[in-house]
């Protein structure tokens, strides 16, 4: 698959960065094979000597974003807290990231890193397995859900369709993002007793 830069071979490491390039510059209506493969100077067919389909790219793009979360805990009750908020910190870190997670999610593709992780913060705080994967898939869909809206009001804001009420990465988004979180793990801890108890 050789570029334009003397005769050089693009790496999936390549493809994949000049991917999330383009998602982040112009969103996911932009990011199409024949747009990646322009800006890489390859025939598009040149792409799939590294992903087999669109979706298949998407899903590395999915695992990417999902992996830059920051694992931490300062600041927040609970692990599980955390790992809900630096998922969010993710998701909201690329142009449509929510939309590139859960389209891959919902097919099936991509690693299971997001649930896993908020799976293993819901056994840190004290509860078992079986629970921790229920508590993972809800809370995962809260926050995608979250952050789908969160992007879908910025990218309204930035063409002006409706006027900028608060910037959505302040305070009150935040707040109202760990009311969210609180609220789930509220219900989790009033209808399940902890691991060993």
């Amino acid at each position: 698959m050789a570029g334009s830069e003397g005769g050089r071979r693009h790496t999936r490491e390549d493809v994949a960065r000049a991917a999330l390039r383009i998602l982040d510059d112009d969103g996911l209506p932009d990011l199409t094979m024949r747009r990646l493969a322009a800006d890489l100077d390859v025939q598009p067919s040149a792409l799939y000597w590294h992903f087999p389909n669109k979706q298949a790219l998407l899903a590395e793009l999915a695992d990417r974003i999902v992996a830059a979360a920051p694992r931490r805990r300062g600041g927040h009750a609970s692990h599980a807290e955390a790992e809900a908020a630096a998922l969010r910190d993710a998701l909201l870190a690329y142009r449509d990231g929510a939309e590139v997670v859960l389209s891959t999610l919902a097919l099936g593709l991509g690693a299971t890193l997001a649930r896993d992780r908020l799976a293993e913060a819901v056994v840190a705080d004290g509860y078992d397995t079986n629970v921790a994967q229920r508590v993972a898939g809800a809370l995962l869909h809260f926050v995608i859900g979250h952050v789908s809206y969160e992007q879908q009001r910025m990218q309204y804001d930035s063409i002006g369709l409706v006027a900028p009420a608060t910037d959505l990465r302040d305070e009150a988004s935040s707040v109202d993002f760990a009311f969210g979180v609180n609220l789930l793990l509220g219900g989790l801890a009033a209808g399940a007793a902890p691991a060993g108890v």
